[in-house]
């Protein structure tokens, strides 16, 4: 147990998750908190309360609470979180020192901003909700906190880490969600243009790629709300995943606590880890 420790205790790390109340990103919030980090989730506050999302968050972890310090979970780590909107710069850099008073210097960023806003034959396709859906998740996504933190750290001598939330279409594009795939697509390419340009200031940029898991935000695209059964496109993805099967959003926590580890990862950039059960090595 020592050597596990040794190799996967983020004690002493302060994580930022952006769209932390979300379902897949407070999955690794969890994660991280539960491995010793003290842990910042930033979100707007919109569809998914902050207030609600840290006390599930802490419920979950074990952790303690403002004034707490760590709970009856053992090593976890305190919880905050804060209302932002990352999809601007200001209000980014002042969330970042409002979380630096809360809980000391952030070295993590998991960049868990993200989403789709519907499905349409390309020749259909809204450009005013094209643009949206690329400013949500590459530009709030990666692209603005990642610039805020990545100035932060360089001018206080930080090595730093972000995982981005890349995806199935970064790989593959999925029909008919037109700018989630450039998005997702960018994320990817970002996340090897980044590593590259941060590397000699010792800042690491990764990526985990879900595979296909049920959320709040696809549930009824991949399942019938009247009989439970898949839809033809839940059959679809299905029939593509070699497991057979959609993923548990706990089968995240062990890579994201691989790429946060610098002892486990600290050789580790630019790398995007698929969590897909083999979604992608789909072949005939």
């Amino acid at each position: 147990m020592d050597y596990l420790e040794t190799m996967f205790s983020l004690k002493g790390r302060v994580a930022v998750v952006t769209g932390g109340a979300g379902g897949l990103p407070s999955v690794i919030a969890v994660a991280l908190a539960k491995a010793g980090a003290s842990v910042c989730i930033w979100g707007r506050g919109t569809g998914h309360p902050i207030a609600e999302a840290i006390a599930a968050i802490r419920d979950a972890a074990g952790a303690g609470g403002a004034a707490g310090g760590t709970g009856a979970g053992g090593g976890a780590g305190r919880i905050e979180g804060v209302t932002v909107d990352v999809g601007d710069r200001g209000a980014t850099e002042k969330a970042l020192a409002e979380t630096e008073a809360l809980l000391g210097a952030p070295d993590l960023l998991v960049n868990g901003v993200g989403g789709n806003l519907g499905k349409s034959a390309f020749v259909d396709i809204d450009e005013e909700k094209f643009v949206e859906i690329l400013k949500l998740n590459l530009l709030a996504g990666l692209v603005t906190p990642t610039r805020v933190f990545a100035r932060y750290w360089i001018g206080k001598k930080i090595e730093g880490d972000v995982i981005n939330m890349t995806s199935m279409t970064s790989y593959k594009p999925l029909s008919g969600v037109w700018g989630y795939d450039a998005a997702k697509a960018g994320t990817l390419n970002l996340t090897e243009a980044l590593a590259k340009e941060l590397a000699p200031n010792g800042i690491r940029v990764n990526a985990i790629a879900p595979g296909f898991f049920i959320g709040n935000q696809n549930r009824s695209l991949l399942i019938d709300e009247a009989s439970g059964d898949l839809t033809a496109r839940g059959k679809s993805i299905i029939s593509r995943t070699p497991y057979g099967r959609f993923g548990d959003k706990g089968e995240l926590a062990g890579a994201a606590l691989f790429l946060a580890s610098r002892a486990a990862s600290g050789f580790v950039t630019g790398v995007s880890i698929p969590v897909d059960g083999g979604y992608l090595s789909d072949n005939i």
